[in-house]
C-alpha cells in the first residue's frame, strides 16, 4: 500500500471516510458547569464526524460509516452533515436503537466534563457487516479509525479489525486517530484493539497522553521507533498545548509548536489536526507542511466554541491547502 495514496483516474472516488458514531451534543456553555448552566447549546460532534468535516472543508470528498437512530437527534445528524458537505450515503438507519447522546462542560481551568449516553445506541451495534457499505462502490483513499469506536462494544471492535486487515486489498490507505478516553471504560479492550491494527496502519495519530498506555513511553523518539517497528508508515505525536512532532521517512521527530494563541474551548482541536494534516498529505504536501496545517485547524476550532465552529471558511481552508501543497511542487521542480 502505498501512503500517500494516489487518487483514482476514474473521479468518483471518496478521499477520507471515517468510522464512527456521531452524536447529540449538548453543551455548558464555557466556563458554566453542567450543574449550574440555564441554557445549554445544540450541536452534533463526534471524533471521526469532526475530522471528516475538517476534511470536507478543506475541499475533500468525505464520509462517515455510522449507524443513527431512526429519531430526531439521527435526522439532526444528517443535517449537520450535509451542511458540512459530509456524504450520508453510508450512514444506515436503526429503527430499534437511540442515536448516541453527550453532555459536555469545558470548566476555567481547561478541563473537560463529559457524560456519555452511547451505551446501547444505534452506533454501538455496528459489526463487520457495515464494512459492506464501505466496498461496494469504489472503495475510499484512506479510512480513519479510532479507540472512541473500538470503546462502543465487541462488534465495532470487530469492524475497525475487518476494515484494518482488508483495506490494502482494496488500495485503501488506513489512518489511526488513537483517540483513548478512559471515562469510556474498557480501556484494555481499548488499547488491545488499536495494538492489533497497528501493522495495518499507514497513519497513526496520538497524543503523548495515550502513548504510554499503546507503548509504554512518553518520549517522541521512543514512541516513533515503537510505532515502526509495529509496521505503522507515519506517525504523528500531539503535545497539546505543546504542539506535535512529525517525522520525515526513518529521520528522528521534529517538534512543531502550537500555533493557538486563543484557547475558549479545547475540545475537538484533535480531530481539527487530523483533518488538516491528513488533508495536507493527501495532496501530496510534506509532514511538516501537513503538521502546520493541522496546527492552524485545531487553533482556529479552540478559539471557539464547538468542535466545527472553528474552522477556516471553505476559501480559506483551500488557500491554506494550496499553499500547502506548494512545498511538494517546489521539491518536484528541485528534483527535476
Amino acid at each position: 500500500m502505498t501512503w500517500p495514496p494516489s487518487a483514482s483516474p476514474l473521479g468518483k472516488q471518496l478521499d477520507v471516510v471515517g468510522v464512527g458514531e456521531a452524536m447529540l451534543l449538548l453543551q455548558a456553555p464555557p466556563p458554566e458547569s453542567l450543574t449550574e448552566a440555564k441554557h445549554l447549546l445544540v450541536d452534533i460532534a463526534g471524533a471521526e464526524f469532526n475530522a471528516v468535516a475538517a476534511i470536507a472543508r478543506a475541499g475533500g470528498r468525505t464520509a462517515l460509516l455510522s449507524r443513527v437512530g431512526d429519531d430526531e437527534p439521527g435526522q439532526r445528524v444528517r443535517l449537520a452533515m450535509a451542511a458540512l458537505n459530509v456524504e450520508r450515503n453510508l450512514i444506515a438507519t436503526d429503527p430499534l436503537h437511540p442515536t448516541g447522546l453527550f453532555l459536555r462542560a469545558t470548566p476555567p481551568d481547561g478541563s473537560r466534563r463529559v457524560v456519555y449516553y452511547r451505551t446501547g445506541s444505534a452506533a454501538s451495534t455496528m459489526d463487520v457487516s457495515d464494512a459492506d457499505r464501505l466496498w461496494a462502490a469504489e472503495p475510499p483513499r484512506a479510512v480513519i479509525l479510532s479507540g472512541l469506536t473500538a470503546a462502543l462494544g465487541d462488534g465495532p471492535r470487530r469492524l475497525i479489525d475487518a476494515i484494518a486487515t482488508n483495506a490494502a486489498s482494496y488500495g485503501t490507505a488506513v489512518v489511526v486517530d488513537v483517540n483513548a478516553r478512559p471515562a469510556l471504560g474498557n480501556s484494555l479492550e481499548v488499547v488491545s484493539s488499536i495494538r492489533r491494527i497497528l501493522a495495518f496502519t499507514d497513519l497513526l495519530v496520538l497524543g503523548d497522553d495515550e502513548s504510554e498506555a499503546i507503548f509504554g513511553t512518553t518520549s517522541p523518539p521512543e514512541v516513533f521507533a515503537a510505532a515502526r517497528r509495529a509496521g505503522v508508515k507515519e506517525t504523528v505525536l500531539k503535545g497539546g498545548e505543546r504542539g506535535c512532532w512529525f517525522a520525515s521517512g526513518q529521520g528522528e521527530p521534529v517538534h512543531m509548536p502550537s500555533s493557538a494563541a486563543t484557547v475558549v474551548d479545547s475540545v475537538g482541536a484533535g480531530d481539527a489536526f487530523l483533518g488538516g494534516y491528513l488533508s495536507a498529505r493527501l495532496v501530496g504536501a510534506s509532514a511538516r507542511a501537513a503538521a502546520a496545517l493541522g496546527s492552524d485547524f485545531a487553533a482556529g476550532v479552540v478559539a471557539t466554541v464547538g468542535d466545527t465552529t472553528g474552522l477556516p471558511s471553505k476559501e480559506a481552508a483551500s488557500i491554506a491547502l494550496s499553499n500547502a501543497s506548494l512545498e511538494r511542487d517546489e521539491r518536484i521542480q528541485h528534483r527535476s
